[in-house]
């Protein structure tokens, strides 16, 4: 018996198909209440461990521990009474009602009989409630959208009472309402009733946000294993998906497409998430840009780094200096147009209006922010 303070753990498990393995020596420790997401390309595995920790997959070698018992020891019925999964494979039901498919989650409880006391049907109201579908009751399960079955299968899975819920791609097919609605959820569970969660996720801002821990799934092994705060690096996300044309923003949590080719003759005077819209939309036209000046530690300046062509940019919270002020103003003159997000500006960043003010002088097009999208074919 493996003894640890871990609630659940894998010790050198090896995951595969027909006896081949896929991914070795996975070592998972989570303690109740934890929440672990899996990410990784698609086809890396995700989906392969999950049904290998919860029994739907033979493991190839290793064990899985829950509470320090091996679930190679444990029955069905054991299992269900600790661990309860929503897996991609779409449910087979015949003439059932939502409210049937949830009230499955109660069997470990109801006897050999299956019928359901008023303290089951409580509880599968509650399960309901808390995904918001208890107006789906009534409803065929098979007539329902994929969104709200999704929601119904979540439900069976908190109705069952488990002590660790295994979920594989949960987020799939809702929208963004009951996505952010169901992470939130999650994270009740985990805190308030004491849930170890296991799911794989695409979205990697709402694994960022939901998260404890986070596995990177990718090729024989597992690549990396830690907080959020350690795994959402850009070159470890970059490298996670083998990005090559566009990069990963770990401040936004998203993916940004790559940078756009030739000569730039834009350039955008920003700060303080005043570019953040000018950017995306020249780089949705393939046009490239040159912005500045901005702080390293502006909002503007990190998502300049991954779309424009240059960036002038001055230590955070330094008065801008004249080296990087003399810079800006030549490649400034080099341009055809220059954009002005700026409406006001401190005292850190004064010397933009005096960039601002040269434009005017030089005699280059100039324009707000507002009416950018009007003049920039002229620079294409």
């Amino acid at each position: 018996m493996m003894t640890t303070e871990y609630f659940f753990s894998t010790k050198q498990l090896t995951v595969g198909y027909n006896g081949k393995p896929m991914i070795k020596d996975i070592e998972m420790r989570l303690k109740k209440g934890q929440v672990l997401t899996l990410i990784g390309p698609n086809g890396s595995g995700k989906s392969t461990i999950l049904k290998s920790i919860t029994k739907h997959l033979n493991s190839i070698y290793g064990t899985v521990y829950i509470d320090n018992k091996s679930i190679d020891t444990m029955s069905n019925k054991d299992m269900s009474y600790l661990l309860a999964v929503v897996l991609t494979e779409k449910l087979k039901t015949e003439l059932m009602t939502c409210k049937d498919v949830v009230a499955t989650g109660r069997y470990p409880y109801t006897g050999m009989l299956g019928i359901l006391s008023e303290q089951d049907n409580m509880e599968i109201r509650k399960a309901m409630d808390l995904v918001n579908a208890w107006e789906l009751r009534d409803r065929d399960f098979n007539e329902i959208s994929d969104g709200q079955r999704q929601r119904i299968l979540i439900a069976r899975a908190i109705c069952q009472e488990p002590e660790i819920i295994v979920l594989d791609e949960p987020t799939s097919f809702l929208d963004i309402h009951y996505e952010l609605e169901l992470l939130n959820i999650l994270r009740t569970l985990a805190e308030e009733r004491n849930i170890t969660v296991i799911m794989s996720l695409h979205e990697l801002d709402m694994a960022q946000k939901v998260s404890d821990l986070v596995m990177c799934v990718k090729g024989e092994y597992i690549t990396h294993l830690g907080t959020p705060r350690e795994i959402f690096q850009k070159d470890l996300i970059s490298d996670l998906y083998e990005l090559t044309n566009g990069s990963y923003n770990p401040l936004f949590g998203s993916f940004e497409m790559e940078k756009s080719k030739g000569e730039p003759k834009i350039f955008v005077i920003a700060g303080g998430g005043t570019g953040i819209g000018e950017y995306r939309s020249l780089q949705k036209k393939r046009i490239p840009f040159i912005t500045g000046i901005l702080h390293e530690n502006d909002i503007d300046y990190q998502l300049a780094c991954d779309l424009a062509s240059e960036v002038f940019f001055e230590k955070s919270f330094e008065p801008i200096s004249d080296d990087i002020f003399n810079s800006a103003m030549r490649r400034m003159k080099s341009c055809d147009v220059v954009i002005n997000c700026l409406k006001n500006y401190g005292e850190i960043n004064k010397r933009n209006r005096t960039l601002y003010e040269i434009a005017v002088s030089e005699g280059i097009k100039v324009v707000e922010s507002t009416d950018a999208l009007e003049t920039i074919s002229d620079c294409q």
